[in-house]
């Protein structure tokens, strides 16, 4: 296989999966990043040095003491400053360029383990809901892979019961509704909780769980569940940390307090 430079491209859908793995799977036994070099005609090892490089950009990953390899491409710095920038390109053009390289036969197939209730609608229409499934898609897994696949309140560990939070919900930012930064991992009972108002989380990252909550809580399931979280601090993720701008909006549009 003849290594050539990496191209803007090739950059973009590394990128794409780096935000979508944790630190510690940055190697190139991962089964997605073979996907991934198999795709792009380079090395598993090539595809590892690449997140590597790329990690050494990550203000989270160096700002506790790691440093990736320490040789990112001024592409690379390009590539990293432009998507960070525009969390919606980055899904909508990686997908795209991934799309282009797995052939209309891969596209077709991954339309379809969205769900058979997808399959009644056509054009645009279809079109739409696939792009869509595919941004909620990269969204869900940049950040349970921060938070290693644990709800940050209750440290949850079952994906299947575990849910991409939107702090400021979809509809109302479209510039940050895939802002791994604009997520927590939640169980679906908090993810609930959270999206009506309920519980929320300071620019101090600690929980605070409504008056309206603690007030009319006779059962001791949801004492023990919710109520008995306030106060509390979520646990750190690796990366992503919620924007403090974020949660303040929630405290103050969502948040039912005291």
């Amino acid at each position: 296989m003849v290594q050539t430079r990496w191209t803007k491209d090739q950059i973009k859908v590394a990128t794409h999966l780096y935000c979508q793995l944790p630190f510690g799977k940055l190697h190139q036994g991962n089964k997605e990043i073979v996907a991934l070099a198999k795709l792009i005609d380079r090395t598993p090892s090539a595809v590892a040095m690449k997140l590597g490089n790329l990690a050494s950009l990550d203000p989270a990953i160096t700002g506790t003491g790691r440093s990736g390899l320490g040789k990112g491409s001024k592409a690379d710095r390009e590539v990293w400053d432009e998507f960070h920038g525009d969390w919606e390109k980055l899904a909508s053009e990686s997908e795209q360029i991934l799309v282009a390289l797995r052939g209309a036969k891969a596209a077709a197939s991954a339309a379809l383990e969205l769900g058979s209730d997808e399959l009644d609608y056509t054009g645009e229409t279809k079109r739409q809901l696939v792009e869509t499934r595919v941004k909620q898609a990269f969204f869900r897994k940049a950040v349970l892979s921060s938070y290693g696949s644990k709800c940050c309140m209750t440290g949850l560990a079952e994906p299947r019961l575990l849910q991409a939070s939107h702090i400021v919900p979809w509809s109302q930012d479209r510039a940050n509704r895939l802002n791994p930064r604009n997520g927590l991992c939640l169980s679906a009972l908090h993810d609930r909780a959270f999206d009506r108002g309920l519980i929320t989380v300071m620019p101090d990252l600690q929980i605070r769980v409504s008056a309206m909550l603690r007030g009319g809580a006779k059962q001791s399931f949801a004492q023990t569940t919710i109520c008995a979280l306030d106060g509390r601090s979520i646990a750190l993720p690796e990366r992503f940390l919620p924007d403090a701008a974020f949660l303040a909006w929630h405290n103050e549009r969502v948040f039912l307090g005291d």
